[in-house]
């Protein structure tokens, strides 16, 4: 299976906070975008693995993506090395996409700079027909994505360019809510992690209207791109 866009994620919601709004405007637009989580977030304060395996699977039908994996990554502990660069190699292999998301290049949480590396790292190498990779027995062929872009985390970064994601707000945020056991909900557990409070859901709205406001929209995603992005039509720009 071919896909369009391919997002990589160390953890369960990091996309759903990040870009869900470009997920649901590239699928919108009849693209298929696919997402392989690295880890089941495992070592988190709240919820369990089996919890967020749930809540991935529900926010997954909120953004109606093609498909979603875990490479079931130890969470907090994976590493940037070959093991694990080549698992990611045989998933951009598998999914030939000509566009690759991947977390933020640095941010508060350790996996998601840890992630960013291990991508860019799997995208160089999955090109080269000399690194060797199979799947259920057969031999890949290599593979050249387009662009790698990193998603814009809870630390802030200038982003090289904004995505206008106003007309998808709402059903973005409806997929973050479907973290029940992240995030802040006046019904349930008391707030003990930085991500559980009300701040930081007000902190999400702030950015995505921040990121809005940078190019005269409502609200925006930021991304960081891999290279000098370059543009082919000079009034296509917003």
């Amino acid at each position: 299976m071919k896909l369009d866009v391919l997002v990589f994620a160390a953890h369960p919601d990091d996309a759903e906070l990040s870009c869900g709004g470009t997920i649901l405007s590239l699928i919108a637009s009849g693209k298929k975008v696919g997402l392989v989580d690295f880890t089941r977030g495992e070592m988190g304060t709240r919820g369990t693995p089996e919890i967020r395996d749930a809540e991935a699977e529900a926010a997954s039908k909120i953004l109606g993506l093609t498909i979603r994996e875990n490479l079931k990554f130890q969470d907090v502990y994976f590493k940037n090395d070959d093991e694990h660069v080549l698992e990611v190699v045989k998933k951009i292999r598998q999914y030939q996409p000509d566009v690759v998301l991947a977390n933020a290049i640095a941010d508060r949480h350790p996996d998601h700079g840890k992630g960013a590396q291990v991508v860019k790292r799997a995208t160089f190498l999955a090109g080269l027909k000399n690194v060797k990779t199979d799947l259920e027995g057969k031999e890949q062929e290599n593979w050249y994505i387009k662009n790698l872009y990193h998603y814009i985390q809870t630390d802030f970064h200038k982003p090289d360019f904004v995505i206008d994601v106003s007309d998808f707000w709402e059903t973005r945020m409806e997929a973050v809510r479907a973290y029940k056991s992240q995030f802040f909900d006046p019904s349930g557990e008391s707030s003990n992690t930085l991500i559980s409070t009300p701040e930081f859901m007000e902190l999400i709205e702030a950015r995505g209207r921040e990121f809005g406001m940078s190019i005269r929209v409502k609200y925006g995603e930021g991304f960081i791109a891999d290279r000098m992005p370059g543009v082919s039509d000079l009034t296509s720009l917003l």
